[in-house]
């Protein structure tokens, strides 16, 4: 199984592949999408062609993308979440299935609280996929929305098979 995870944002947006094998969790390519102060409607087409790109690279089964929290004003929620919709709108044309958690339930997957700062965050996804370096707080908030899924998912087959 081989999930992609996004941590959409309109000035940085993290990817994060990863794959789970017989021995565990493995990191194949993770990334931040530095877009600064472009205007929006070319920070949305790069968010669209990196994700595109990313799934063409590596062939992700799935995608999974944090949900929108509660953003500082009305505009910043809505420029967030059209960096999230452009995001999806590239996996659902690549043809895979788009899942979305919360920021609580990527925290609890990958820390245990959801109530976890971005450094822990940070260390737990480094420890879980035998990093060698630290990724940036997006790379590694990508990377635990991937974790996160692939927990959810393995999860729900073994419940499956218990029934």
């Amino acid at each position: 199984m081989r999930a992609l995870g996004i941590d959409p944002g309109s000035r940085n947006t993290g990817l994060g592949v990863v794959e789970a094998t017989a021995d565990g969790l493995r990191s194949i390519a993770y990334q931040r999408i530095r877009m600064g102060n472009k205007p929006l409607p070319q920070r949305l087409a790069i968010i669209y062609q990196s994700v595109q790109s990313i799934i063409t690279e590596f062939n992700p089964d799935m995608v999974a993308v944090e949900q929108v929290f509660i953003a500082k004003n009305a505009k910043s929620a809505l420029v967030l979440g059209q960096a999230r919709g452009s995001a999806i709108c590239s996996a659902v044309n690549a043809q895979r299935p788009v899942y979305e958690y919360s920021a609580l339930q990527i925290k609890r997957a990958v820390v245990g609280s959801g109530n976890a700062k971005k450094q822990q965050v940070q260390h737990m996804v480094r420890a879980l996929l035998g990093l060698t370096a630290t990724p940036s707080e997006d790379e590694a908030d990508a990377l635990a929305c991937a974790i996160c899924h692939i927990h959810t998912a393995q999860g729900q087959q073994t419940l499956a098979k218990a029934l």
